[in-house]
């Protein structure tokens, strides 16, 4: 059996650290990860049951309408999910009701198809919110004006369905007709935001300037409920349509998905925003400026302290030591190493302290003092920076060498 060397049993340093430090070092950003992963795990958990977006008629969440579809199921009426294009097209019927619940989703292909196959289905075609980019084509002669909040109003109209519901939360968007045989119900500011469009061969169209009756958190108020389900529970059939980017037609009809890049559609990224977010995102930026220039500026100059309790040597220069090699600071550690080393050696070569870093007083009278001398002098005491760790140990062990060799000549 063979001794241990030297290098296997040396206690270990800062350039070759132990397991324990190691995991010492990384054990906060491991447990950060580990938390990172399990809160992902969670919510991917939480949002893997039957969730869905809003005016989903599968999603019991604030903002889905499973509510109001199980009512229309309890009536007799049948629900029917459709989250592409032709789904919708090919359902549509004179005893159909096909609801579109975001119409500016569709691209002008999208819905320059939907309004032909909707304009002599002698069905009813219901439209939630839809703004300028949509209602033009698919409701040729109603034009949006403006946008209002939505809360409580009134019918005003002789729509038996509006009648019988009074009451009910509607705003949003408003809308005009331009030589339409239409009725116009629960006006807000003046303008309608229900538009009733008589349609060919006894078909309508219904344009709803806002959807929020039809959440689930909102059917049990006014006569949300009423309007519901008269206006979507008049034909046997109910298509509940949800656009979606990933509809193959989408990408097809000349509409590469671009279509709403169009000079009079044109919405910009900011108009996709909601409220208040610019100028929240705004205000955390100008708290970011405030907090750097508030950590940056100094409070006077830089001052030496004394430290509170005493320190063994041997500690400061181990800490000191792995700042430098956590920079990567070989050459500022070289340097004072150097230093440290022809500060201690001047006086006994009778250098004073002002003369003990001049290479030109220093070097003579090292070589005078020792007859033989191991290695280049100069690279040694007034070198370059070491190119590696090993190189800094070796730089180490010549000068601890030369500083002896000095005492004991």
């Amino acid at each position: 059996m063979t001794a241990p060397t030297a290098a296997s049993t040396a206690p270990p340093t800062s350039v070759s650290p132990t397991p324990r430090q190691v995991w010492t070092r990384t054990r906060g950003l491991v447990l950060a990860l580990l938390l990172l992963i399990a809160a992902g795990v969670v919510l991917a958990t939480a949002h893997s049951g039957a969730q869905h977006g809003r005016l989903d008629p599968r999603s019991a969440d604030q903002h889905g309408s499973r509510a109001v579809a199980e009512l229309l199921k309890d009536r007799g009426v049948s629900v029917r999910v459709a989250t592409t294009l032709e789904e919708a097209t090919t359902a549509v019927g004179p005893d159909t009701t096909l609801l579109v619940t975001t119409p500016d989703l569709l691209t002008p292909g999208q819905q320059s198809e939907l309004r032909a196959a909707t304009a002599d289905s002698a069905g009813r075609t219901v439209l939630l919110a839809p703004g300028s980019p949509s209602v033009d084509t698919l409701v040729p002669g109603v034009r949006t004006t403006s946008t209002g909040p939505v809360a409580p109003h009134a019918p005003q109209c002789l729509l038996p369905a509006a009648h019988s519901a009074g009451t009910a939360d509607t705003g949003g968007f408003r809308y005009t007709a331009d030589g339409l045989e239409t009725l116009a119900c629960y006006p807000s500011g003046g303008l309608p935001t229900l538009l009733v469009v008589q349609e060919q061969a006894s078909g309508d169209s219904i344009v709803l300037g806002s959807a929020d009756f039809l959440y689930n958190s909102r059917l049990d108020s006014q006569g949300n409920a009423s309007l519901a389900l008269q206006l979507l529970g008049s034909r046997p059939h109910l298509v509940w349509y949800l656009p979606s980017l990933a509809d193959p037609s989408a990408t097809g009809n000349g509409g590469d998905g671009a279509g709403r890049d169009d000079a009079d559609n044109n919405r910009s990224f900011a108009d996709l925003i909601p409220s208040g977010w610019l100028w929240g995102t705004l205000q955390l930026a100008v708290a970011a400026v405030l907090a750097a220039v508030w950590r940056a500026r100094r409070l006077g100059p830089l001052v030496t302290e004394r430290l509170p309790v005493a320190i063994r040597a041997s500690e400061s220069t181990e800490g000191r030591a792995r700042l430098y090699r956590k920079a990567n600071a070989r050459d500022r550690a070289a340097s004072s190493l150097r230093s440290a080393t022809r500060t201690r050696i001047a006086p006994l070569l009778g250098i004073s302290p002002r003369n003990a870093h001049s290479p030109a007083v220093l070097l003579p009278a090292v070589s005078a003092r020792l007859s033989t001398i191991e290695g280049d002098l100069d690279a040694v005491l007034f070198g370059t920076a070491p190119a590696d760790d090993a190189a800094l140990v070796r730089l180490a062990d010549q000068l601890d060498t030369l500083e002896r060799e000095v005492r004991i000549s």
